[in-house]
């Protein structure tokens, strides 16, 4: 692995919550987030990332303010230095409990997915989940938190993976080219084809036909 810049990238700002949570004596802290609450079709998947080194040579931040490829970058450097745990929801239980709840479980998964048992949990966004486990809720906490940005890229990438396959096996819609988010070029693959056996049809994706 190879990083344009060789500087570690470890913004004070990212170590707030980290820094206070170690000095009140919380040693494995679980950041997590999640990938595809909005997209048409294909899963959510959520991250927990328990950091054991907060040195960084890619840049790590909000997935979405990453290209791909520096993505893939860090998520390699982040593998290397964190225990990682993946949750992964179907659009079939999307589709029968709706996105908020299937996001919640796609996290809880991600907690349990964990080699170790965290002490602390860093939640992105403004929900809690059914672990029995202190959690501390951050509004834009993958932007504020270095273990929630952690857990935000390895989502994404997680999940961008996952699409380019699923384009493999239905080559139609463009899977890979806007990972299953209502982009126009997918709106008109809808309208010609209906939906495919990965679209989530609770998203109104039926009328598109």
């Amino acid at each position: 692995m190879t990083c344009r810049k060789k500087l570690p990238h470890k913004p004070p700002d990212l170590l707030l919550y980290e820094r206070r949570a170690r000095s009140s004596g919380f040693k494995a802290i679980a950041g997590i987030d999640e990938a595809g609450r909005g997209p048409l079709a294909g899963p959510v998947v959520a991250a927990a990332v328990i950091l054991k080194e907060f040195g960084f040579e890619c840049r790590v931040d909000d997935s979405k303010k990453l290209s791909p490829a520096a993505r893939e970058r860090a998520y390699q450097e982040i593998l290397q230095k964190a225990e990682v745990g993946i949750g992964i929801v179907s659009e079939e239980i999307i589709d029968s409990i709706n996105i908020y709840q299937a996001t919640i479980m796609a996290m809880e998964q991600a907690v349990l997915d964990l080699g170790e048992s965290p002490d602390l949990l860093l939640i992105d966004g403004n929900m809690g989940i059914r672990i029995a486990c202190r959690q501390t809720s951050i509004v834009k906490g993958d932007q504020r938190s270095l273990s929630i940005a952690c857990a935000s890229i390895v989502a994404k990438v997680t999940r961008d993976r996952l699409l380019v396959f699923y384009d493999g096996l239905f080559p139609d819609y463009g899977f890979s080219r806007h990972k299953g988010y209502g982009t126009r070029s997918h709106i008109s693959s809808l309208k010609a084809r209906g939906p495919s056996p990965i679209h989530r049809l609770s998203f109104s994706v039926r009328s598109l036909r």
